[in-house]
């Protein structure tokens, strides 16, 4: 069992960023891709970027790429995602999840939200001035 806890979200005003971070515990020692999703109000849930085990592979929803960056430390068995020039549309709570990957290149379809087995409580990010 894995377990995943998020951190680092707040109020923000808009261009500015905040780092969140996902700490996981328990059974760590298999291969996990992580993801980054959100979900704002009245909106769909949707994938906002992934990292591989290895961290070589990692995928960034196309409105975010330029402005979020996804990078991981498998020592402290952490994932970040560093979020610059915020935008009011940025506002959501945010969450992590993992998945049980077959090597540690491969990072799931942003789309394939329903592959990941473990999930965060969700951290709350309000872009606003």
């Amino acid at each position: 069992q894995l377990h995943l806890v998020e951190s680092g979200g707040g109020l923000v005003q808009p261009g500015g960023s905040l780092r969140l971070s996902c700490t996981a515990s328990g059974f760590t020692d298999e291969t996990y891709a992580v993801g980054w999703f959100r979900q704002a109000p009245g909106k769909e849930r949707e994938g906002v970027s992934c990292i591989s085990q290895s961290g070589d592979g990692t995928k960034l929803l196309d409105s975010v790429k330029g402005r979020f960056t996804i990078s991981r430390d498998n020592v402290k068995n952490m994932v970040y995602l560093q979020m610059n020039s915020l935008k009011p549309e940025d506002t959501a709570v945010y969450y992590c999840a993992a998945y049980a990957a077959v090597n540690n290149l491969y990072c799931p379809d942003l789309t394939d939200a329903y592959v990941y087995e473990y999930w965060g409580q969700g951290t709350q990010v309000t872009v606003s001035s």
